[in-house]
């Protein structure tokens, strides 16, 4: 961990808050550096020292967490985070918290299509734990809301429906009753468009993940006709608020880039299993890139000197990227992330600054 002088030191090298940063960044103007997110999730229970259990039904000890791991990190968005499941479970699937692991579906909310109506979208400010995330952004907006961009994950329709249902009989579904699928699908987004008003008005932005919508596990086929329907509806919601969308889609979604752009995503969020090099070329003129340090291999297992290496190499490839690039691991941070990785993400993006020098990145 890193000492108070360390981060005050980090902290003087920067002239910029990060939302300075990125509304310059955004407009072409100058910035002291790149924009730099790794993906913080779970590992901020560890930087307060608490257990992953203890954020269930906790907004205040969440948002403590979040606002702890932006100030010792300094990295340029936030994201109120703990699972995939929140929506879900505000639904009827049952989750189970494991002590101090990150939480996982225990079972779907219904066993057949038989039981689709009794399934009814939910209540953001009442039910699950959606209230509790609604607070953590609150007091984290309070907190740092000035200086920094706060998110919120948002699970989208498609990844929404299989943990009602099961991911495998949705993806049968697909193939054997697909007005089953597109009714989970509605239900599923009328509780996500209620979960995003509630995050728009309180101050912050949707953060969009879509793990089950990869090309690892339906066809680009299956995205179009399933998931891709009502990513847009719910993306041209967000715009409508006047905000833009970071859209992240778990495994391989290269054959799928151009319909997440044109669903209206404004930046992807590319995985480790893709190539940033090869969507820098296929659409990196329609859309903002993001991504993708290894979050397992480097981020956690590696030393600093191999996060630094890694990082150089996505800034090599992308830092020329025509609609912009943020420097980012390539998925959420496993949760025994060490705090050293994450400074030397950061570090090595303050020490490249801007703009950058392309001939001694891969020298360093």
């Amino acid at each position: 961990m890193s000492t108070g002088k360390d981060n005050n030191n980090r902290q003087a090298l920067e002239s910029m808050t990060p939302l300075e940063r990125l509304q310059a960044y955004n407009r072409g103007e100058a910035v002291d550096r790149m924009p730099c997110v790794p993906i913080v999730g779970n590992t901020a229970a560890r930087v307060i020292g608490a257990k992953i259990s203890q954020f269930r039904g906790n907004g205040a000890l969440l948002a403590q967490a979040h606002t702890e791991a932006y100030r010792l990190f300094r990295y340029d968005i936030i994201r109120i985070f703990t699972d995939l499941y929140t929506q879900a479970e505000a639904m009827g699937a049952i989750v189970h918290y494991p002590d101090d692991e990150t939480a996982y579906l225990a079972a779907p909310a219904i066993k057949d299509v038989s039981e689709i109506e009794r399934i009814v979208p939910a209540d953001p400010e009442r039910d699950g734990n959606l209230p509790h995330h609604l607070e953590a952004l609150q007091r984290t907006l309070d907190a740092v809301g000035k200086e920094v961009t706060v998110t919120a994950a948002l699970t989208c329709p498609f990844t929404n429906a299989s943990f009602l249902i099961g991911a495998e009989t949705l993806v049968r579904l697909t193939l054997r009753n697909p007005d089953a699928v597109h009714r989970l699908c509605e239900l599923s987004l009328e509780t996500s468009l209620r979960y995003a008003k509630a995050i728009l008005d309180a101050g912050g932005v949707p953060s969009l993940t879509d793990a089950m919508s990869s090309s690892t596990v339906i066809s680009p086929r299956q995205f179009q006709e399933f998931s891709y329907p009502y990513l847009k509806r719910l993306i041209g919601y967000i715009h409508s608020r006047g905000k833009s969308v970071t859209l992240h889609i778990c495994g391989r979604t290269n054959r799928i880039w151009d319909l997440m752009v044109e669903a209206g995503a404004d930046c992807i969020s590319i995985d480790n299993d893709a190539d940033l090099l090869e969507a820098k070329e296929k659409v990196g003129h329609r859309v903002r890139l993001m991504g993708n340090v290894k979050p397992s291999e480097t981020m956690l297992q590696g030393r600093p000197d191999d996060v630094c290496q890694a990082v150089l190499q996505c800034i090599a490839q992308a830092y020329d990227n025509p609609k912009g690039y943020i420097v980012a691991s390539g998925c959420s941070l496993p949760t025994e992330t060490p705090f050293a990785n994450i400074h030397a993400m950061l570090d090595t993006v303050r020490e490249v600054g801007w703009p950058v020098e392309p001939e001694g990145l891969l020298a360093r």
